[in-house]
């Protein structure tokens, strides 16, 4: 894999975890939505988050830092 394309991978999968954390962290404090409403975008957030820690991971070890 290209450091290029490496790097655009794990800014992205960064950006994703960021993202999704501020948005774990709003979701909690928040407390005029209901609480299926929380747990619902909570869910999607730590299947994203996920999701980026896998790419995170791929990358290191198409980079052969594995």
């Amino acid at each position: 894999m290209q450091l290029r394309n490496a790097t655009f991978l794990r800014v992205a999968a960064g950006w994703t975890v960021f993202v999704w954390a501020v948005l774990i962290k709003n979701m909690i404090a928040d407390s005029d939505r209901s609480i299926g409403f929380r747990a619902v975008h909570i869910g999607l957030a730590i299947i994203s988050i996920g999701l980026a820690v896998g790419t995170f991971a791929i990358v290191r070890i198409e980079r052969g830092r594995g």
